[in-house]
């Protein structure tokens, strides 16, 4: 089983992720936005599978500090000027993608694998 989780170490929903795959021994690659950004096609294909408009993290202290709820953007590339943006988890196995605290979509994982 190949999961990858895209987040921060400071992120808590990443953090409850990282637990729920070690506490049924699933080994995860985690990947911090902090330490590396998505590359454009990383994040074509994350959206791809999501939908452009389900990656920004609405209830995220950046977006509303820089008013996005009160203007026109394109979230690609609000994303790919800053990554943090992102609503976390992205959680990667094959090629699926959720975004956000998932657990029931990855228990599915799990069962596939």
């Amino acid at each position: 089983m190949n999961i990858q989780i895209i987040g921060t170490k400071k992120c808590r929903n990443t953090k409850k992720a990282q637990m729920f795959f070690k506490e049924r021994g699933v080994k995860f690659h985690l990947v911090d936005l902090n330490e590396r950004e998505l590359s454009p096609g990383e994040l074509d294909k994350i959206i791809q599978k999501a939908g452009k408009n389900n990656i920004i993290d609405e209830e995220s202290k950046l977006y509303k500090d820089k008013g996005f709820a009160y203007m026109d953007y394109d979230p690609r590339e609000e994303v790919l000027e800053n990554n943090l943006l992102l609503k976390t988890p992205i959680i990667r196995f094959d090629k699926e993608v959720t975004l956000g605290y998932v657990p029931d979509k990855w228990k599915e994982f799990i069962s596939q694998a």
